[in-house]
């Protein structure tokens, strides 16, 4: 069965402002779990570890989503900046996925590039959204 998008924004707008503000997040999980695998990363290839550079950054690329409920809270937030906030996504997306490919052939240069670009993705977001974020959701 498929998802209405209208359901979930009705339920949303039946949802308090204050139960809405105190259900944690799966987004914080997940963007801990992701600083683990970045950490590493960058241990596995200091050892050329080629194999768990990709099997890692394969995690990284496809992360767990949070729930449509949740990312409807996370896109009513960021609002007009949704735009660049997928774009910083979409980049560490494909960094990792050309990262976990650079390392199945053991290129090391390429992988590097690669988590560049996904350090890139990770630093962008943070910049424009992670002190705004914390403040809305996680401030009491």
């Amino acid at each position: 069965m498929k998802l209405n998008i209208n359901v979930v924004l009705v339920s949303m707008c039946l949802l308090s402002p204050a139960a809405m503000a105190t259900e944690p997040l799966a987004f914080q999980g997940v963007m801990r779990d992701l600083g683990k695998h970045m950490q590493t990363v960058a241990g596995a290839i200091a050892n050329e570890d080629w194999p768990l550079v990709e099997k890692t950054a394969q995690l990284i690329g496809e992360h767990p989503k949070p729930s449509v409920l949740e990312r409807a809270r996370i896109f009513a937030f960021v609002g007009s900046n949704l735009g660049k906030f997928k774009e910083f996504d979409k980049q560490t997306h494909e960094g990792a996925h050309e990262m976990a490919h650079a390392a199945a052939e053991k290129d090391g240069v390429r992988v590097i590039n690669a988590l560049q670009k996904v350090q890139l993705g990770c630093l962008g977001c943070h910049q424009n959204f992670r002190a705004g974020f914390v403040k809305h959701f996680y401030s009491k």
